[in-house]
């Protein structure tokens, strides 16, 4: 059974589907135009090095396994706007159509079956990308230790140490190109995020926690890292630059470094920690071995540090009876149990 619309009818819906089509094509058209000429920097889909490309690899696997239904229904809706339009009398009418057992299965099967494929790939892939894993060196660079760089977000800089060679910088890092660099990363202030989108996965920095971060620049350049969650006023100008040269160019920014007037102490350090922005790069001659430390268990500032606190906790427990000690010379010193106090005899009353 067909139906015939009124001659008149279908003549003006046919004209509406053709403005439909042109007002379409034209916002798709100056949707590309403005995202062509906006000239936006896409740094996630220009990987510089092993992770980032693999991210980057995911991204478009995801991408491409999210499109296979999307695509379908775009091609349908126009072409059921087309086909069933009412001026076209040779389309079948029914008015009366409510189920289909072949059209329910389609419109199951296939989610079901992307829903599987994705849920397989991120397996593989978290697993594959796990942020502590270690990294090799690239190929053609002689293997290497990875470099150390110990991280430390701040309101609203970037503080980053390098243990082996003694300098620290503010909103600057150098790595060779080639080389693993192992990172560790905390907050001395809020929970914030670490991203050098070029160079793959954002972690999260959180006081009094450590995470682990594995990264490896392939190519020479300078990387703009940013914090990816938000901190505060100062957050938009909470950015660094990650420069990747080679290994000459990295023993010239250490010696750099090490030629500034500044050291970073204890002292020092409780002036960098203030809440501000650092227009530009803060270079340390010197730099407390214990900062990362003390920053990491909140007591930077001469108080308990928090694995101090634990260890008393743990002896207390075993010693109830112990007396504390403190050393005079600190002004807020750690306490600790006395372990002489740990006897056979206090033993055996605790255990009676």
């Amino acid at each position: 059974m067909t139906f015939r619309a009124p001659r008149r009818l279908g003549q003006d819906r046919a004209i509406m589907l053709q403005r439909t089509i042109k007002w379409a094509a034209t916002a798709l058209g100056l949707g590309l135009t403005t995202a062509a000429l906006s000239g936006c920097h896409m740094a996630v889909m220009d990987p510089k090095g092993p992770i980032g490309m693999q991210e980057k690899d995911l991204i478009i696997l995801a991408v491409l396994l999210m499109l296979i239904p999307v695509v379908p229904v775009i091609i349908m809706t126009i072409w059921f706007s087309v086909r069933y339009r009412a001026s076209n009398t040779k389309a079948t009418y029914a008015p009366d159509f409510e189920h289909s057992n072949r059209i329910e299965a389609v419109v199951w099967a296939i989610p079901t079956l992307i829903i599987f494929a994705l849920g397989a790939v991120t397996w593989v892939s978290t697993h594959q990308l796990d942020p502590a894993a270690p990294l090799k060196t690239a190929a053609g660079t002689p293997a290497v230790k990875p470099i150390e760089v110990e991280v430390v977000s701040l309101n609203w800089k970037w503080l980053f140490i390098y243990p082996d060679y003694g300098v620290a910088s503010v909103n600057e890092m150098a790595v060779p190109a080639g080389t693993p660099v192992h990172f560790k990363l905390t907050s001395a202030t809020v929970m914030n995020s670490f991203f050098i989108p070029q160079l793959g996965s954002q972690i999260y920095t959180m006081t009094g926690m450590q995470t682990q971060l594995t990264l490896r620049a392939d190519k020479p350049g300078t990387y703009e890292g940013i914090s990816a969650n938000y901190s505060g006023a100062g957050f938009a100008g909470m950015k660094f630059n990650a420069l990747a040269t080679d290994q000459a160019g990295f023993d010239a920014w250490i010696a750099k470094a090490k030629t500034s007037s500044q050291a970073l102490d204890l002292a020092g350090y409780q002036t960098l920690a203030k809440p501000g922005l650092s227009e530009q790069p803060v270079y340390y001659k010197t730099v407390d071995a214990t900062l990362f430390h003390k920053i990491l268990n909140n007591c930077a500032d001469g108080s308990l540090c928090k694995d101090n606190a634990m260890k008393m906790a743990a002896l207390q427990s075993a010693a109830p009876g112990a007396k504390m000690c403190q050393h005079a010379d600190a002004k807020h010193a750690d306490a600790v149990p006395a372990q002489a106090s740990v006897t056979p005899a206090n033993t055996a009353e605790r255990k009676s």
